[in-house]
């Protein structure tokens, strides 16, 4: 096996979680690395995240874990396991950023934001002599092949050995990611880039939209399609989002697509069966409004409360409140812009990709990160499948040719 060659040049563009994973895995194999974005300054949608506390990954097992990617499961395994979990929790202490297992398994970095780690993985990129330049926008390819930048100095052609490509999906477009690369590459087959871990629209009454807009739904368990999930929801003026809603956004958004609507149940009482609450709920004295009897009764919030009052105005059977309290029903009209969603599905067809991430019709061109066809749910694996990619992509591009897979 050949050694990596020092004098090898690796472009990597998109200074993202993914891209710089790969300029840091590219580097460590002897490469001469620069990163180039299209941004003033870099990472910005992992510094917004980590307002959140960034959850890293997740502590569930291994198996468990590789099945929150569904039918990218078969895609992404070798990558997650080569760079598990584990893997990426021993990378953050070895930059002085140790972590921490919450309540639900999610892992997070002690600080419980990502400027610490940033500012640690920069000065560990930057001792290894990666170059990291910001505005710098890959706008093609020349007729040499070589890659065309817009830079405030006017255009730049760069030929490097090898190049990896971490430009993300196309969610939060204002922080870096907005999708233009996929005109970039009309030879591809790439998977069109829908919104994921999104929200959803409803046409709420102009009472609820006004009152409750804002409010969250607290300790509810939602369903679709036969899953179940709990946590949380929110309100909004437009319709609903939150966590329990995006773990279930896929099957959601699939749904809306193929028959116009769909229809989420809401169990505002998950903690109690629904024999037990029809005992306490079901037979309301006359003379208690449906409002003081839901709230005394099953101990709804307001929020609940007028869910349960805007399904009985659109017909839903009076006659067992306990049923409609456990499976309220909501129709989703459709899913939010995929420029405020979380993440993205979508992107460039795996059949596209050879063994080690290489674009089999650009051999010396990688691709990583977002820009593949998966999708996850929140909870760890966004950011996990991204690192684990993106160190791929960048060991792979490091190597001569005949090393790759």
């Amino acid at each position: 096996m050949n050694r990596p060659d020092p004098a090898r040049r690796v472009i990597v563009i998109g200074a993202g979680p993914a891209g710089l994973m790969a300029a840091e895995a590219a580097a460590q194999s002897g490469a001469a690395v620069a990163v180039l974005d299209h941004m003033p300054s870099i990472a910005r949608k992992l510094l917004i995240a980590g307002r959140g506390g960034l959850n890293l990954t997740h502590s569930e097992p291994l198996e468990t874990f590789l099945d929150r990617y569904g039918p990218a499961r078969e895609a992404l395994e070798r990558f997650i396991r080569a760079f598990p979990p584990e893997a990426l929790v021993a990378w953050c202490d070895a930059l002085g950023q140790p972590t921490f297992i919450g309540s639900s398994g999610r892992v997070f970095p002690r600080a419980m934001k990502a400027s610490p780690l940033l500012r640690a993985w920069l000065a560990r990129l930057a001792s290894l002599g990666v170059a990291i330049r910001p505005r710098h926008r890959w706008t093609g390819f020349a007729q040499d092949g070589a890659l065309r930048f817009a830079t405030p100095d006017g255009e730049r052609l760069e030929r490097p050995d090898a190049t990896v490509l971490a430009l993300g999906g196309a969610s939060w477009p204002r922080l870096g990611s907005d999708g233009a690369w996929t005109a970039l590459l009309p030879d591809v087959a790439i998977a069109p880039l829908r919104a994921s871990n999104m929200g959803f629209a409803v046409s709420w009454s102009d009472h609820l939209r006004t009152r409750f807009a804002g409010t969250p739904l607290k300790r509810i368990a939602l369903s679709f399609g036969g899953a179940t999930t709990r946590g949380e929801a929110m309100i909004t003026a437009q319709g609903i989002e939150g966590g329990a809603v995006y773990a279930l956004s896929a099957a959601l958004r699939d749904t809306i697509a193929a028959q116009g609507c769909a229809t989420l149940y809401i169990d505002m009482r998950p903690d109690i069966d629904r024999d037990a609450l029809a005992q306490r709920i079901n037979a309301r004295p006359g003379a208690v409004t449906l409002s003081n009897h839901l709230r005394r009764a099953a101990g709804l919030a307001p929020v609940a409360i007028a869910l349960v009052q805007e399904a009985l105005h659109h017909g839903a059977p009076r006659n067992d409140l306990a049923a409609l309290v456990k499976a309220l029903p909501v129709t989703l009209a459709a899913p939010f812009p995929i420029a405020r969603a979380i993440s993205s599905a979508g992107g460039i067809a795996w059949s596209e990709l050879d063994g080690g991430l290489m674009l089999r019709r650009h051999p010396g061109i990688f691709a990583c990160g977002e820009m593949l066809d998966w999708e996850a749910p929140t909870g760890g694996y966004l950011l996990q499948a991204c690192f684990a990619t993106g160190r791929a992509a960048g060991l792979t591009a490091a190597r001569p040719p005949p090393d790759r897979p």
